[in-house]
């Protein structure tokens, strides 16, 4: 367990002098170490659903969420999380059987993760331009934000991946308005019951191992805080890009292999 306890603590430090998410990093991670993709994709979910709740909290008492398009990309991503379960549970007779198509979701996601890290600088830099808060975040039903919200569900169920990175990028594109702070603690508020509720479906399935989890956590939770304090003194225009050079290899190595 102390190799694992070293990982978290790795991928914690980065989680948190860089902001991308944990599922990019540890599950592909712990498919290195030769845990199978269920286990690998069920367990990193627990992972991620913990660790994003404090920042949940402290996010709310600052008051830099925006409920209104967290609910609305909710009311997408929830039932599509279930229905992906439900299908997983009765269409595949047992993990071995869908084990692929996490795989090939994972692949697919990091990918997808990758652009949208090197597009956040750029994305970062005009928010920062703009500083003001969008209006339209305030409509109480918005189409494109459910639809957003159903295809985050459905594939962060199958790989664990794209709740933080993705998610920030997409607000970041769709409202270019609203503060930094606003973009992430909005993200963390869908993040936190979509990786619980797809945490849950695993958990039904049989896809958690909880020691693997602690050891992890364990590792983690000091880590992100020590990362948090030295990220300022880390210059992003070098980590960023040597990171997202590194989740688009593995993204290619699982996606068509």
């Amino acid at each position: 367990m102390l190799t694992y306890a070293a990982t978290g603590a790795i991928i914690g430090l980065i989680i948190g002098i860089t902001g991308v998410g944990g599922g990019a990093l540890m599950t592909p991670a712990l498919l290195f170490f030769g845990f199978p993709a269920h286990i690998a994709v069920g367990t990193d979910l627990w992972y991620a659903a913990l660790t994003k709740t404090s920042g949940l909290w402290t996010h709310h008492k600052k008051n830099h969420i925006r409920w209104r398009i967290a609910l609305n990309m909710a009311t997408g991503s929830l039932p599509a999380a279930i229905l992906t379960g439900v299908v997983l549970s009765i269409w595949f007779g047992d993990a071995q059987s869908y084990g692929h198509i996490l795989k090939s979701a994972l692949g697919f996601m990091l990918i997808v993760t990758a652009v949208m890290l090197i597009l956040r600088s750029y994305l970062s830099k005009t928010i920062g331009a703009r500083g003001q808060t969008d209006t339209e975040a305030s409509n109480l039903f918005s189409i494109k934000l459910i639809l957003v919200g159903v295809l985050l569900g459905i594939l962060v169920t199958l790989s664990s991946v794209g709740a933080g990175a993705v998610g920030t990028a997409v607000l970041m594109m769709l409202y270019p308005r609203l503060l930094p702070k606003e973009i992430v603690g909005t993200d963390i508020a869908h993040a936190v019951p979509l990786t619980f509720i797809a945490g849950l479906i695993h958990l039904h399935l049989g896809n958690v191992n909880f020691t693997l989890l602690a050891a992890l956590l364990i590792g983690s939770i000091p880590a992100i805080n020590i990362g948090a304090m030295i990220s300022s003194s880390i210059p992003a225009r070098y980590l960023n890009p040597a990171l997202a050079s590194l989740l688009l290899l593995l993204g290619l190595r699982y996606a068509l292999f």
